[in-house]
């Protein structure tokens, strides 16, 4: 999972007037987080990346982009999300990572690129979908992630 965060960092489109958002969906234990912290990591995030699974979101400014990394394992409702402050990190040069989308999908607005990771067997799969001309063209920067053994 880190190695497919990896290469989501090396296709990341320019970033356009709009933010970009991924959204990881899966059960516990898919590898949201190790998917996550593989691309924070190798879009140059120093240090250890802490999942937000108790702070809800954590932000990490990078030179050339804000990345919004957010868990809303947590959320019991997505009126939850108002607080946040999510609403001002909905920004040109913000790319955001969303765990457990579902659990706010009433709010957060559409993504650009949706992982699906499952576990089946031993095995971890993950199914993309591209949903904006952004996430099509992150996708298709991504052809590595075909190669990948999980």
């Amino acid at each position: 999972m880190a190695a497919i965060g990896t290469a989501l960092a090396r296709g990341l489109p320019a970033l356009a007037a709009e933010p970009l958002l991924l959204y990881l969906t899966g059960g516990l234990g898919a590898g949201k987080t190790t998917l996550a912290r593989g691309l924070l990591a190798a879009l140059g995030v120093a240090g250890p990346v802490r999942s937000p699974t108790y702070t809800l979101v954590e932000v990490h400014a990078l030179p050339a982009l804000v990345v919004v990394h957010a868990d809303l394992y947590r959320l019991t409702d997505p009126e939850e999300l108002e607080p946040l402050g999510l609403r001002d990190l909905h920004a040109p040069g913000h790319l955001w990572v969303v765990e457990w989308p579902e659990r706010a999908s009433a709010v957060l607005p559409e993504p650009d690129l949706h992982l699906r990771l499952e576990i089946e067997g031993v095995a971890h799969t993950v199914r993309t979908e591209a949903a904006s001309a952004q996430g099509l063209a992150w996708l298709r920067g991504c052809v590595e992630i075909a190669d990948l053994s999980i």
